[in-house]
């Protein structure tokens, strides 16, 4: 069986490097970018099951790269989970009104939380 893929999008490349550890731990298949421009060309070229998605970035932030993931018709049905730095309610209403799949507050989680977030997302394809 395939493995599942996931784009990893954040831009502190330290803490990037310890979710791609894990997540490989996990038999996932990880591709991990630093941007928004890379995370949206990565999005249609390497096709992930799920994008574990950054909102703060230089460029473009992880909403805007939701709204374009989400009004593109090769990513439009592509989970999303959001893990921000950002912990106000207005925060989360937007990602939800943009589509987000999950929300999740970087403060408020361990990896292990995220872990079971991204195969609970998985798991219902």
């Amino acid at each position: 069986m395939d493995k599942q893929k996931i784009l990893l999008v954040e831009d502190d490349t330290a803490l990037a490097s310890v979710y791609r550890s894990r997540l490989e731990l996990e038999n996932f298949d990880i591709r991990e970018v630093h941007n928004g421009e890379d995370a949206l060309a990565a999005a249609i070229e390497y096709k992930p099951n799920l994008i574990l998605l950054d909102a703060m970035m230089p460029k473009i932030s992880g909403f805007d790269v939701l709204d374009i993931l989400r009004n593109t018709p090769e990513t439009t049905n592509i989970r999303v989970i959001m893990l921000t730095a950002l912990s106000q309610s207005k925060d989360k209403e937007r990602a939800e009104a943009l589509g987000v799949d999950d929300y999740l507050v970087k403060s408020q989680v361990v990896i292990s939380d995220v872990v079971d977030r991204i195969k609970h997302h998985l798991a219902s394809e």
